[in-house]
C-alpha cells in the first residue's frame, strides 16, 4: 500500500480500509509505505530534519503481530536536483518489500507517485483515487508530473477506485472504474463520550480534518472567529500543516487550533459541539472529494453549517446548513445560541439518526476486497 498519509494515531481512509481487510483475512499481510520523509524541505521550513524510519511491526488490535508492517523511505534531495529520486525511491520500496518476505505482492497506489514502483516492479496494481490531485494549486513542474504519473496509472493499473461521483465522472471518462465512498465507524461514533477537556468552555462551532490550505478558507475562518467573538469559539481539531504566518493569522483572530487527536478521541469532539462546520473553499479540487468528515458529522446528528461543497451541498440532512462564504460567518454565529439547548446523545430527540450499516467502514471494506480478489484472479482464489 503506497499512501498519501503515514500510519499514525490519525486514521483516514487507507487506515481503515486496511485494518478491516487485515481483520476480515487472516492470510493477508501487508507493506504500509508512508509518504517520504524529506529532511531538506524540513530544515528549509524551519522544522527538524528528520529521516524515514526502516520497517517496522504495526500493532493492530485484532490482527496477529507482523502482519502489518510500515516503512517510511527518505527523500534526500529534491526532484529538480535529483532526476533519479523517483526511481531510488521505488527500489527502496522493492527491496522493503523483499525484505518483508513478498515475492508476487498486489501494489495498492493511493500516492500518484507510486507511479514510479508500479513502472519498476510490473506488479498487478490498484489505483485508489482520494483526490483529484490535477486539479491541487501546485507548480508547474509538480502538475507536470501529476499528470504523467496519472497516466500511467490510469493505463496500467487492473482496477481503478474513486472515493467520490465528481472523480467516477472525470476518472471514469476514459476507463471503467469502480466507486467505493468513504464512510464512518457508526456504532464508535454514536456511543456518548465525556467532553474533552481542551474544548474552550462555553459555545463552540468545530472542525475536524487536516487544516490544509488546499481545502480551508483560512480568511473565512478568521472571518467567522470575529463574528463569533465574546458568544463562543471556532474550534479546529487536526494536523494543521501551516505556515507560520498563517498559524498566527488564525490565532490572532481567535480561532483555536488544537492540532491532530487519536481517533479515539475525535467523537467527543464531535458529540460535544454546538455546530459542526466545514469552511472549505469551493474548488475544482474541493469537488473531487468525498470527504470523511461527512459521515461523522452525521453519524453524531448535531447541526452542520457548510460551504457549498460536494457531499454537503447535496445533502437532504435537515440538520445541515449550506452557506456562501460571505453569509457564513453570521450563519455560524447564528447557529451557536441556537443550538445549545440540544442535549448531547444518540437517537431520540436530538435527531442522531444515520442512514444504516451502509455508510460503515465494513461495508467499504468487503467492497474493497471484492476488487482486490478480481485483480488476483480466480486461479489463486482471491486474496484469502
Amino acid at each position: 500500500m503506497l499512501s498519501l498519509e503515514p500510519w499514525d494515531r490519525v486514521w483516514r481512509r487507507n487506515q481503515h480500509l486496511v485494518a478491516g481487510l487485515l481483520r476480515a483475512d487472516p492470510g493477508l499481510r501487508v507493506l504500509f509505505v508512508e509518504p517520504a520523509a524529506d529532511p531538506l524541505h524540513d530544515l528549509v521550513s524551519g522544522r527538524r530534519p528528520r529521516r524515514g524510519s526502516g520497517l517496522r511491526t504495526v500493532s493492530l488490535d485484532g490482527v496477529a503481530e507482523g502482519r502489518l508492517r510500515a516503512c517510511r523511505p527518505t527523500k534526500l534531495l529534491p526532484r529538480r536536483w535529483d532526476r533519479a529520486a523517483d526511481r531510488r525511491l521505488a527500489t527502496g520500496v522493492r527491496r522493503a518489500a523483499a525484505r518483508s518476505g513478498f515475492t508476487g505482492p498486489l501494489l495498492w497506489v493511493n500516492d500518484p507517485g507510486g507511479a514510479a514502483v508500479l513502472a519498476l516492479t510490473g506488479w498487478p496494481a490498484l489505483y485508489d483515487i482520494t483526490d483529484d490531485w490535477l486539479e491541487a494549486d501546485r507548480t508547474p513542474a509538480e502538475h507536470a508530473r501529476l499528470v504523467r504519473d496519472e497516466a500511467l496509472l490510469l493505463e496500467r493499473c487492473a482496477e481503478v477506485v474513486v472515493c467520490s461521483r465528481g472523480l467516477q465522472t472525470t476518472k471514469g471518462a476514459s476507463r471503467r472504474v469502480t466507486l467505493i465512498p468513504n464512510a464512518v465507524e457508526v456504532a464508535d461514533y454514536r456511543r456518548p463520550r465525556p467532553r474533552p477537556a481542551d474544548l474552550p468552555t462555553g459555545p463552540v462551532a468545530v472542525y475536524v480534518g487536516t487544516v490544509h490550505r488546499d481545502r480551508m478558507d483560512l480568511d473565512l475562518c478568521v472571518a467567522t472567529a470575529r463574528a463569533l467573538a465574546g458568544r463562543g469559539h471556532l474550534v479546529l481539531v487536526g494536523p494543521a500543516p501551516l505556515g507560520s504566518a498563517d498559524r498566527a493569522r488564525l490565532v490572532g483572530a481567535g480561532v483555536v487550533l488544537l492540532g491532530a487527536k487519536d481517533r479515539s478521541a475525535v467523537p467527543g469532539y464531535l458529540q460535544h459541539a454546538d455546530v459542526l462546520v466545514v469552511p472549505h473553499v469551493v474548488t475544482p479540487f474541493t469537488e473531487s472529494l468525498d470527504p470523511i468528515k461527512l459521515y461523522e458529522y452525521r453519524a453524531v446528528g448535531r447541526p452542520v453549517v457548510s460551504t457549498p461543497v460536494a457531499g454537503f451541498r447535496d445533502s437532504d440532512d435537515p440538520r445541515v446548513v449550506v452557506a456562501g462564504s460571505d453569509d457564513f460567518p453570521a450563519v455560524v454565529a447564528g447557529a451557536v445560541p441556537a443550538t445549545t439547548a440540544f442535549p448531547v446523545g444518540v437517537g431520540g430527540e436530538t435527531g442522531n439518526e444515520v442512514r444504516g450499516e451502509t455508510d460503515d467502514w465494513q461495508d467499504r471494506v468487503m467492497r474493497m476486497r471484492a476488487v482486490l480478489d478480481r485483480l488476483v484472479g480466480p486461479d489463486r482464489g482471491g486474496i484469502g
